[in-house]
């Protein structure tokens, strides 16, 4: 799977579980594990978009270095 499938699934699967903990419908114990459930997604999450922060930066400055060279 793809990162950016991944990103986009994981993101669902959150946005799911932060509907069913705003319904108020889920009892203590499970509300508990999808909380739980919902923060390892996040992290995921987070991390998917670090890791797509960092290639932007590396693309951008690759760019910046090759406008250099050309002025030169």
């Amino acid at each position: 799977m793809s990162k950016q499938k991944k990103f986009e699934t994981t993101l669902e699967k959150l946005e799911s579980i932060v509907e069913d903990l705003e319904g108020g419908e889920l009892g203590l114990d499970e509300s508990i594990k999808k909380f739980e459930n919902g923060i390892k997604l996040y992290q995921d999450c987070r991390g998917l978009l670090k890791d797509a922060e960092k290639k932007i930066s590396i693309l951008t400055e690759t760019l910046k270095e090759e406008q250099y060279q050309e002025d030169q």
